[in-house]
Parts: structure tokens; C-alpha cells; sequence
């Protein structure tokens, strides 16, 4: 089985090279070392790295000499603040545009006021603990993340929303609410695994609750023991993620089985993009990028055959 016969497409994130949250994680390498490994990995669709060129025909030409789709670009939104909405969607919409003309589908969007994540102007760095939001809160957000999945329609494309660890969306009622609220034709869902198994979720009944607005995956594992000294000594997201809280699907502790079941058993056709989100002097991005896309061939492949001996018992 290639990546061409997975069931869906399988891309990777840059950001198993360069860190996105932790700066110093990968900031020796070059947009060109990273596109380079991604491509002799096989990988044909990647996401925008701080690493990669911010000028549009530089970032087109570099994609081009690499054979590299662009799949979408993580937009921080503020819209649980309602004097910032005006701002907040002009931006928004300039983001949506720049994707446009990288052909995306989907554009990866997160509330970040009151998270843990250092982007709340508000806030200090490292905090420790989520400022959840109050009804207000949650009607301001709403209003807003409708707002720009109607720019997102104008566009041909899908807003996505990443329930992210340290976010005021990461727990099974904050994602049940956030359904809920939000227009189901407007606000679709970027379904990450170990994000949601940080916050509280069960990866396979999350991904069978809501599939059917579902347009966007990251596939992440997660390293239990480190997750449960998180807990206990109350770690900041940078704190986890610098003592190895996240790893490569196969790599952790994570049952991906009834994942897969479920995308196989759904049809699921669009990107899944595999994250690592640790430090590559540790842990080399290209070897543990090789392993894990092995590994999720290899799991596919064993419930296609489980299927096909099924149907065969079934015959008989």
C-alpha cells in the first residue's frame, strides 16, 4: 500500500522540524532542508512553516521546486472580544485570500483570548491554566467565527476550527458547545488527535460524534507518562511540549486502530497531516516521520485485510 492507496491523502506538518510554539525547537533549519526532507519522505501536502518564505511568488516557486501542496495555515482569532471583531475579520480575511492562491481548502482557525498559548496580549507567559470564557465570551466568539466561515464560503473553502490544548476549546463540553453554537454550514472542525486527547476527549468517539463536520485532520500521538506529570506539576503548553508531551502517530500511547477504522469505515477522502510537535535534536523529524507513516500504512493495510477476509467469511 503507497500513499496514493491510502484511503485519504497523508501529508506532514512542518512543524515536526520547526517549532511553532517553542522557537527554539528546529530554528537552525532552513525552509529548504525542510521541504527537501518532506519531499524525499513522499509527502505531496504540507502546512506554511515561520521557516518558509513569507513572499508569495518566493513561497510559490519554493512549493513548485519541491512538488509541495499547500494544505492550509494556522489564523489565531481574538473574537471572544467584541471591540476586536472588526480588526479581527479584516485580517481574517486577507488570510483567507492569501490561502486562496495556494489552491487550500480549509483554513485552520483557533481562539486564542483567555488560552495558555502566548497570544493573548492579556495574559503572561507560560500560564498555567486556561481562562475559560463566559456566556458572553462564548456569544462574542461565536458571532465572530461565523462571521469569517461566511468569508471562508465567499471562497470556496471551509473554516476549520482546531480545538487546541490550552485553548478555551479543548475539553468535550467546550467542543460540544462550540458545535452546538455555531452555524453547521459555516464552522466545520479540524479534528487533531492529540490535542483532543490532552483535552479530556476519546480521539475514536470524538471523530464518530462529529465526522460529518469534520474537513480537516492532524494525527498526533501523545506520551501518557509525560502527560500525567503535566497534570500533576501543572505545566505550561511550552513546558509539555519541551519535555516530549507530543510524538508522531505509533510513537506514543495513543490506540489508533478505531481511528482508522472509523476514517476507513466513513469514507473519509481529505488530509490528514501527521504532527509531531517535538525537539528534532532528540528526536530526528525524517526517521520519526519515515516511522510513522509506515506505521500508519501498515495499520490501514491490516484493516483492509481484515475487511476483504470479512467479507470473504461472510460469502462462504
Amino acid at each position: 500500500m503507497t500513499l496514493n492507496t491510502l484511503p485519504f491523502k497523508l501529508g506532514i506538518h512542518p512543524i515536526n522540524w520547526v517549532g511553532e510554539d517553542v522557537l527554539e525547537h528546529g530554528d537552525f533549519y532552513t525552509y529548504e532542508q525542510v521541504m527537501e526532507e518532506i519531499s524525499l519522505l513522499g509527502f505531496k501536502g504540507t502546512e506554511v512553516s515561520r521557516k518558509f518564505p513569507k513572499d508569495k511568488k518566493e513561497l510559490k516557486k519554493a512549493l513548485a521546486r519541491y512538488d509541495l501542496q499547500l494544505t492550509t495555515q494556522w489564523k489565531s482569532v481574538f473574537f471572544s472580544d467584541p471591540k476586536r471583531h472588526q480588526d479581527e475579520l479584516q485580517d481574517y480575511h486577507q488570510h483567507v485570500e492569501f490561502l486562496k492562491e495556494f489552491g487550500c481548502k480549509v483554513v485552520s482557525t483557533a481562539e486564542i483570548g483567555g488560552s495558555m498559548l502566548n497570544q493573548d496580549p492579556r495574559r503572561e507567559e507560560d500560564e498555567t491554566f486556561v481562562q475559560r470564557l463566559d456566556d458572553d465570551g462564548w456569544k462574542y466568539m461565536i458571532e465572530g467565527l461565523n462571521k469569517a466561515g461566511e468569508i471562508c464560503r465567499e471562497n470556496g473553502m471551509y473554516l476549520v476550527y482546531h480545538h487546541h490544548a490550552g485553548t478555551v476549546v479543548e475539553q468535550p463540553e467546550e467542543i460540544d458547545r462550540l458545535m452546538e453554537m455555531s452555524d453547521p454550514s459555516l464552522v466545520f472542525l479540524l479534528y487533531d488527535t492529540g490535542h483532543g486527547y490532552y483535552g479530556g476527549n476519546d480521539p475514536a468517539r470524538l471523530l464518530e460524534k462529529y465526522f460529518d463536520r469534520i474537513k480537516y485532520i492532524h494525527l498526533k500521538d501523545v506520551r501518557q507518562d509525560v502527560l500525567e506529570k503535566a497534570r500533576e506539576e501543572k505545566y505550561s503548553i511550552r513546558q509539555c511540549i519541551r519535555n516530549g508531551l507530543f510524538t508522531v502517530p505509533g510513537d506514543g500511547s495513543l490506540d489508533f486502530a478505531p481511528v482508522f477504522r472509523i476514517l476507513a469505515e466513513k469514507s473519509y477522502s481529505d488530509w490528514a497531516l501527521i504532527e509531531g510537535e517535538q525537539d528534532p535534536l532528540k528526536h530526528n523529524p525524517y526517521e520519526y516521520a519515515k516511522k510513522s507513516k509506515m506505521f500508519i500504512k501498515r495499520s490501514v493495510e491490516e484493516l483492509v485485510n481484515q475487511k476483504q477476509s470479512f467479507k470473504v467469511k461472510a460469502n462462504k
